[in-house]
Order: C-alpha cells, then sequence, then structure tokens
C-alpha cells in the first residue's frame, strides 16, 4: 500500500481534485471538498489497477505539499 498526497481546489463551480507522484493525468471533482477528494481517489485507484507500479513517479519524492500566495507585479 502507499500513500498519495492529494490537492484539492476550490473554484466557483464546485472542486478539483489530483493526486501528486502518479505519471499521467489523473483528477476528480465535485459538488464539495469530501466528494472531488473521494472521485480523485477512484481515479486514482483505477489508474494503478490499469497501468501498474508503472503509473508512480518514481522520480517524485514529494514529501509535503503547500500553498502560498504572493503578490506579483504584472507589467
Amino acid at each position: 500500500m502507499r500513500t498519495l498526497k492529494f490537492i484539492v481546489e476550490r473554484h466557483s463551480d464546485g472542486f478539483l481534485a489530483y493526486p501528486l507522484g502518479l505519471r499521467g493525468v489523473v483528477m476528480g471533482q465535485g459538488d464539495s471538498y469530501e466528494a472531488a477528494l473521494a472521485d480523485a481517489k477512484s481515479a486514482a485507484q483505477f489508474h494503478i489497477e490499469t497501468f501498474g507500479t508503472d503509473a508512480f513517479d518514481e522520480d517524485s519524492d514529494v514529501e509535503a505539499a503547500y500553498v502560498a500566495e504572493g503578490n506579483i507585479a504584472v507589467v
């Protein structure tokens, strides 16, 4: 068993979630944080069942994920 980290984003029309450390595009969506996360977990499980260990990005060594805001000048 492996532990994946998921990013969950809130948008005006719902939530979007995706795992870190998998090759390819794996995403989930929903009307709530929980629904999007559950959808992304299900999609990740299917992706891993389909591609086996090749689904994992072995070069990815994400230990933690953070969100930060920063102001930039737009010219």
